[in-house]
């Protein structure tokens, strides 16, 4: 299914709910729990969605297996509409998710024990192929697999005064990586 024209304009500043958050990053061994609660998400927001067009995906380094990773579970909702917010973000938020990060083309939501992060995008969002491309060629690269995992490994030594500036500094390495994996897919 393509795109839909946006039902509206969407946001263009990025919003924080809660202002940054200071983090201290940890790394947990891979755990068979984080596939169950995973399957459990989707299942809660499938149901909350009901009806709806959309695609629930695992990513992130939880969903690799044997990748050390935050304990944080992270799914990606694609909908035809990111703007739609009456149809996607009202019904997780009654579904007991709580709402972080509204910018541009994204919204994300989170349970408020912050172990599940729910990443809301549009069909057609470079960033879902992406999330899938990197979880599907680390999945099946030990020598990335593992390239990642060195590069958290030195991250988590520093202190974080935001979630965000953590992602940030493993773009370099996750572009890399695409690459890679775009060349052998």
């Amino acid at each position: 299914m393509e795109p839909r024209t946006p039902r509206r304009p969407d946001v263009t500043d990025v919003e924080l709910v809660g202002g940054p958050e200071p983090l201290t990053v940890t790394l947990a061994d891979p755990d068979p729990r984080w596939a169950e609660t995973f399957r459990e998400h989707r299942s809660r927001i499938l149901s909350a969605l009901a009806g709806q067009d959309v695609q629930v995906e695992h990513i992130g380094s939880t969903s690799v297996p044997g990748l050390a990773a935050k304990p944080v579970v992270d799914l990606v909702v694609v909908v035809g509409d990111v703007t739609a917010e009456e149809d996607h973000l009202d019904p997780l938020l009654a579904a007991g998710y709580v709402l972080r990060t509204r910018e541009p083309g994204h919204r994300l939501v989170r349970t408020p024990e912050r172990d599940v992060h729910v990443h809301v995008y549009g069909r057609g969002d470079r960033a879902v192929e992406d999330y899938l491309l990197l979880r599907d060629h680390l999945r099946a690269d030990a020598a990335d697999r593992a390239l990642y995992e060195a590069t958290k490994r030195d991250l988590v030594a520093r202190t974080w005064e935001d979630t965000n500036d953590y992602a940030e500094a493993k773009t370099a390495v996750i572009a890399a990586i695409l690459e890679r994996a775009r060349v052998t897919r």
